[in-house]
């Protein structure tokens, strides 16, 4: 893995995120005079687990916080592999599932280069995951341990207040939600949401049929981690 000084790693980050940036909030024209607007991107990983479950979460978040929140999302998703540097282009990565998660060496590595570099990803359990994303993510940042993220972090104040942390979404066990995050030089750099499922909470209202009510919360959540993927790095 190649290794290069916390300066030039600050520059480097301080460049690609004020690039997403610019084009969050206006997008940027195309050589036909459309927009060409970021899309929030999926990650497509090996290991027999669902990568691409919660098919509609990620159009309707985008709407939602293009309504609410004044960005410029697309509403279409990117989807891009693990170790592709595909991700580089897409501030707010998404990895979902039900079951096994496998990351080759090389996968590891990018995914370690593109959140250091200033990228986010969002990690939602959408029920039995758990084991296999904690594993495979030790393989990218051996040096660091997933820990809960206090009520007062950021994440949970802007652009909307949840005091008492991640709403619950879903049953699933029936614990508390938690969202557990890996921290780099103190940035909050990967955020998992553990028995919440906010993913399911962006669905289609027919697919789950959650009341309104459970979908604004798990929405506005939403909005708070594009609000730090693009803004609060």
């Amino acid at each position: 893995m190649l290794k290069t000084s916390s300066s030039s790693r600050m520059t480097s980050r301080m460049l690609i995120v004020g690039l997403w940036v610019g084009f969050l909030l206006i997008g940027l024209p195309s050589a036909a005079g459309q927009s060409n607007q970021l899309k929030l991107c999926r990650l497509k990983y090996n290991g027999g687990g669902d990568w691409y479950s919660s098919r509609t979460a990620l159009a309707n978040l985008s709407q939602y916080a293009n309504s609410h929140i004044g960005t410029n999302l697309a509403t279409t998703e990117a989807i891009a592999e693990v170790g592709s540097t595909d991700i580089y282009r897409y501030p707010f990565c998404f990895l979902t599932g039900h079951g096994n998660v496998v990351f080759s060496d090389q996968e590891a590595g990018n995914l370690r280069n593109y959140l250091i570099a200033g990228g986010f990803l969002h990690i939602c359990d959408n029920y039995g995951i758990d084991p296999f994303i904690r594993r495979e993510m030790k393989k990218a940042f051996p040096e660091l341990t997933f820990q809960a993220v206090p009520f007062n972090h950021p994440i949970y104040h802007g652009p909307y207040s949840f005091n008492n942390g991640l709403p619950k979404i879903h049953q699933h066990d029936g614990k508390s939600p938690i969202g557990y995050g890996l921290f780099w030089e103190g940035r909050l750099i990967c955020f998992y949401d553990y028995e919440c499922d906010l993913g399911n909470g962006w669905e289609d209202p027919e697919v789950y049929k959650d009341p309104i009510e459970i979908r604004e919360k798990a929405l506005k959540m939403g909005c708070n981690l594009i609000y730090q993927a693009f803004i609060a790095q």
